[in-house]
Formats: structure tokens, C-alpha cells, sequence
């Protein structure tokens, strides 16, 4: 238990605003607009801690939704310890329905939260997440501002079901539209099957990128214990909010920051965690995001040698056979993490939200079902981390290997001759556009080895992010049983999605990256044990293709369609490097460095 000096209610950080007797007029005008919904003067100067809710719920965030309801027991924890609850809205964050991706808005909403918990008369905040993209948001800004925070997430949806067989969301659809795609269903059962996967409020039921970057806030220290995977109707999530708002209060008490807690140690116990969880592809971007806004260095060659001697535990859909309600009712998180911490791979002296370490809060955690949450020397892979791979097409491109199937590997990997490798003929897709409206053209001559390239769907190009690497074969392919194919892209994928597809390459097509010199016919070799893939075409060629490149204005990609495409377009660092806003992370702790200016 951290054993520091409490705050006095005169270093409150919102006496600045409420209880100033140097700037009575400032004072007076900062509190007299807030009587007018009923808020009395007494709360807003008896010295109480003014706490912050950072609401990412609305119904444009169905994932979300329901924290307009669990913020009622957040305030009511909040009250109880002796604070006063401000809620505010979060910019939306929806995954399936933003277009051109809701990439776009997780630098948005970062930006949003930074100048209200910088400006506004808050000494905490909770943080409210769900959706892919909350989780990153609310911490990058919490390391920015560095006013004690924690997160509360939404948890994940009950089990989906059809019949006696689960139904994992968005894993569903990837496997539906192959069905779809070879005649075995029609459009209507497609839908209707794939809104099984949606049987209640709270985010995907699988371990995709919302189940796993709310894992990773846990992790990272910055939930309470436990909290993360509890699905969202179940009772325990409304008294974990509960448990939320009464602890934030006493963390302001306590003085315990974020940057307190995100130290490099937190985040190498997250990157080990995530690939024991199986996590999403988009892990490391969000993860190499946050730590850059907490002053830690992290990239992917780290996610490699940390995370990928780690065996995976969690039996859980994409890589596994379960969800969220199994995973939960096994041990979650704590679970887990407490099996990898008794094999030394996790730090179990780094300190979290509720003031213990981490091993501290993992006593007594074992799993209830070791099917469901493996032993650790009974894995269902060994090696289930991320590969970073290299070579002349990219400096970084991420695989997940915890979703290699047996029929991938046998096709691909298990030649005796040349094991784990392959080589194979490209067929290039420049954007989604041009994959939906060729993916099926017999004249591409797609066959059984060929690898599927998409480009131009990265952070400038698409712009944002796009996650449309995961493609699928051709229908004639599907139907003579050949449902995947290598894919390799400058875009990202779903984290519901199982395809082992080499992602995230960086630099992008859009901003000089080799991979814009590719043409279809060309040959790859990718090579998973030397971590490298190549593109088999002569330096000379290149060069006479880079000329031809250059004369045009280089990698042609859509005008910005807003002006935030063009801000983000203009600054945003490659998918390697967390895909943050070039400068940003020059702006550390302002809440105590620079103090916002007097408005009056």
C-alpha cells in the first residue's frame, strides 16, 4: 500500500477555480453559472475534491451506451467518499460505423480530453471506456494532464448464441461473409446470424481490440482489479463503478498519478499480458501510443522480445474457443496475469490504482477453469506474441502468430524444405474500394500462393488507419475450400479478426514507403524465423519505378475530406510509431508544469 503524505484540501486544484480569495471576481464568475442546475456554493468550496467524469457513452457509441446508466453508481461512490462528480462528454468513438475509420477520432477525442481536464476545475478524473479506441484516448490524455485518473470500463457483452454454438462478435462476420460469399446463406441470414453476436449492452464478447485494450488498462494499473472483463450487465460491473468513484476521490488524497503508474515496467507487463491474452493487432499501436505520452520508449522490435516467447492462456475467440462470460467467471485478467507473474515474466512490485502493487492484488487469483485460462505449461501456443518483421518493403510490419491455424501453417509454414517460410505472387489492392471491386476478377489469376496486398490504407493514405488488411479470397477460391490467404498491408485489421496477416507496415505507401513500388506479379518471400520479408525484384527496377513514382507527385491517395484529416494528415507519425500526433508527446504533466492562464 503506497504510504505517502495526504493532500490538504487547500492544494486542491480546484480551490484555483472555486475558493480563490486573490481573484474574488475570477472566483465568482467561475462559480455562479453552476447554481443555476442546483449545485450549491458549499460544495463547490467546502474543500471537496471536484472529480471528473469522462463520459464516452451516447447513442452514436452503442458499445458504450450503457455507461449512462453505471455512471449513476459512479457518482454515488464519488459522493460517498466526499467528492463532487462532474460528468461531460467524450468525443464519439463507434468502430463499425465511422467512416473513413474511427482511427480518425482516437487522436481527436485524446486531443478533446487533454484541454478539458488542462482547463476545467477537476482534481480527478474517471474515465469511461468501452470501444476500441476509448481506452487509448482516455490514457494518452491522462499521461498528457497527469491529474490522478483511473478507468472504468464497460465490459464486454454477454455470450452470443445460435443454437447450443457461441457466437464471438465480429469473428462471426469474417467467417458469415466467406458463407455469404460462396451462396451457402442469403444477405437476410447473414445479417439476422450476425446480430447473434449482440445479445446486450457492453463491447465485443471476443478478444478483440476493445476487450483487449480494456485488459490493458488493467495491466497497466489504471483500473481496479479485476474490473476489466466483467460483462456489462452483470451486477458486479454496477458496483465496480461504484468501487471506481470511491476510489478516485481518495487517489486525489493520495496524490497518485498516472505517471506514477505508466512507468516502462507497467508497460512491459502489458505487452507480456496481451500476448498471454492472444490481444488484438492493434495493441501495440494504442499501447506504443500511450507510452509515448507517458515518456516511455516502446516499439514493436520490444513487443517481439517480450511478448512473443509468451505462451497463450486465454482460450477466448479469435485464437480460442470461448468469451467474454467464461473468460470472466475463469479469473479474467488477474488470472492470468498471476500465472504468468508465478514464471517470472511479469514486475509484480509496480504500483496500481488502488495504492497495492500488482502482485498485491493477484493473491489468491488462480484460474477456476484451466480450460478456459490455461496453466501456463499447458498453452495452447508457446509462442503466441507478435513478430516484428523487416526488409526492403518496410522497416516495421506486425504479425500476429497466436491465430496461425493448422491449415495456414500446413499450406504456408511446414515445408521441410524451407520451414516457416514461403514465397508467393502478389496481387496489389490500392484501398478497400479497389479490393471489393476486383477481389473476384479472374483475370488477376489469384490462385492458392498467392499473397494479397493492400496499401494505401494507412494513417495518410486512407486517411486514419483502415482496418481492411484481413481480406478474403476470391468466392471461386472459398468454394473449392481455400478460405485464406497471406495478406500484407500499410493498414491495420479488426482484432475479432483471426487472419495471421502481416499488418501495420511501416512507412506507409502514402508517404514514400516501398511498398508503393509494388506491382502486381511481383514475387515475396517472408520468412517468419529470420523475421524478414522481401520483395524479389531487382534494384535497377526499383529504381525505374521510383522514377516513374516521383514524376507523378508520388503515391496517389484521396484529398483530405475535412479539415481534421488534413490537421491529422499533416502530423500523424506512422502505425510503428503509435500513430500520434507529430509534438504531442512533448507536452507531459501540464496540469502541474504550466497551469492554465486565468480566463478573466
Amino acid at each position: 500500500m503506497t504510504n505517502r503524505p495526504r493532500l490538504t484540501s487547500d492544494q486542491l486544484r480546484s480551490r484555483w477555480w472555486f475558493d480563490n480569495p486573490e481573484h474574488p471576481g475570477t472566483t465568482a464568475l467561475c462559480i455562479e453559472r453552476y447554481m443555476n442546475y442546483g449545485v450549491t456554493l458549499e460544495e463547490l468550496t467546502s474543500g471537496r475534491p471536484i472529480i471528473g467524469i469522462a463520459q464516452s457513452g451516447s447513442d452514436l457509441t452503442p458499445c458504450n451506451r450503457h455507461h449512462l446508466e453505471l455512471v449513476k453508481r459512479v457518482k454515488d461512490g464519488i459522493r460517498a467518499a466526499g467528492g463532487v462528480p462532474f460528468e461531460f462528454p467524450m468525443h464519439p468513438i463507434h468502430e463499425n460505423v465511422r467512416r473513413p475509420t474511427a482511427a480518425l477520432d482516437r487522436n481527436l477525442a485524446y486531443l478533446g480530453l487533454v484541454e478539458v481536464l488542462h482547463g476545467y476545475p477537476l482534481d480527478g478524473v474517471v474515465m469511461t471506456t468501452g470501444c476500441d479506441k476509448t481506452t487509448p484516448a482516455c490514457l494518452m490524455a491522462a499521461a498528457t494532464v497527469n491529474i490522478p485518473a483511473i478507468v472504468l470500463s464497460g465490459g464486454p457483452m454477454l455470450n452470443g448464441w445460435r443454437g447450443n454454438e457461441r457466437v464471438g462478435s465480429g469473428t462471426v462476420i469474417w467467417e458469415l461473409r466467406k458463407r455469404l460469399a460462396t451462396g451457402d446463406i442469403e444477405y437476410a441470414e447473414f445479417l439476422s446470424r450476425a446480430t447473434d453476436s449482440a445479445p446486450s449492452v457492453g463491447h465485443c464478447n471476443t478478444m478483440g481490440t476493445a476487450s483487449t485494450m480494456n485488459s490493458m488498462a488493467e495491466a497497466l494499473g489504471m483500473s481496479l482489479p479485476g474490473s476489466a472483463m466483467i460483462p456489462g450487465p452483470y451486477k458486479e460491473r454496477s458496483m465496480v463503478a461504484y468501487q471506481t468513484g470511491d476510489r478516485i476521490v481518495n487517489m486525489v488524497w493520495e496524490d497518485i498519478r498516472p505517471l506514477d503508474i505508466l512507468t516502462r515496467a507497467a508497460f512491459e507487463n502489458a505487452v507480456v499480458v496481451c500476448s498471454a491474452l492472444g490481444g488484438s493487432s492493434n495493441a501495440p499501436v494504442h499501447v506504443n501510443a500511450i507510452a509515448c505520452h507517458a515518456g516511455v520508449k516502446l516499439d514493436n522490435d520490444d513487443w517481439q522480445r517480450l511478448g512473443h516467447p509468451v505462451p497463450l492462456l486465454a482460450n477466448v475467440m479469435p485464437a480460442g474457443a470461448y468469451l467474454g462470460e467464461e473468460f470472466y467467471r475463469a479469473g479474467g485478467v488477474p488470472a492470468v496475469a498471476l500465472e504468468l507473474l508465478k514464471h517470472g515474466l511479469l514486475n509484480g512490485d509496480v504500483m496500481t490504482v488502488n495504492g497495492h502493487t500488482m502482485a498485491e492484488n493477484l493473491k489468491g487469483n488462480d484460474t477456476l477453469d484451466d480450460d478456459v485460462i490455461r496453466r501456463f505449461d499447458n498453452p495452447l501456443v508457446a509462442h503466441a506474441g507478435f513478430l516484428n518483421l523487416k526488409g526492403n518493403l518496410f522497416d516495421s510490419a506486425l504479425m500476429k502468430t497466436s491465430v496461425i491455424s493448422p491449415d495456414f501453417r500446413r499450406r504456408f509454414l511446414d515445408n521441410p524444405e524451407d520451414i516457416e517460410a514461403f514465397e508467393g505472387r502478389v496481387v496489389v489492392f490500392d484501398g478497400s474500394e479497389d479490393y471489393h471491386a476486383r477481389i473476384d476478377d479472374p483475370s488477376l489469376n489469384i490462385d492458392a500462393t498467392t499473397i494479397l496486398v493492400m496499401r494505401g490504407a494507412g494513417p495518410v493514405g486512407h486517411p486514419g488507419g483502415a482496418e481492411v488488411v484481413n481480406m478474403q479470397p476470391p468466392e471461386a477460391l472459398i468454394r473449392q475450400g481455400i478460405e485464406s490467404l497471406p495478406c500484407l498491408g500499410d493498414g491495420r485489421q479488426s482484432g475479432t479478426s483471426g487472419s495471421p496477416s502481416i499488418l501495420n507496415a511501416s512507412p506507409e505507401a502514402a508517404t514514400g514507403g516501398p511498398l508503393a513500388l509494388l506491382e502486381t506479379g511481383d514475387r515475396l518471400r517472408v520468412d517468419l524465423g529470420r523475421g524478414r520479408v522481401v520483395l524479389m525484384v531487382d534494384e535497377s527496377t526499383l529504381e525505374l519505378r521510383r522514377e516513374r513514382l516521383d514524376a507523378i507527385g508520388g503515391y496517389p491517395y484521396p484529398a483530405h475530406q475535412t479539415p481534421w484529416q488534413e490537421i491529422q494528415r499533416t502530423l500523424i507519425e506512422p502505425l510503428d510509431r503509435g500513430m500520434t500526433l507529430r509534438g504531442a508527446d512533448e507536452y507531459r504533466d501540464v496540469a502541474r508544469v504550466s497551469p492554465p492562464r486565468d480566463n478573466h
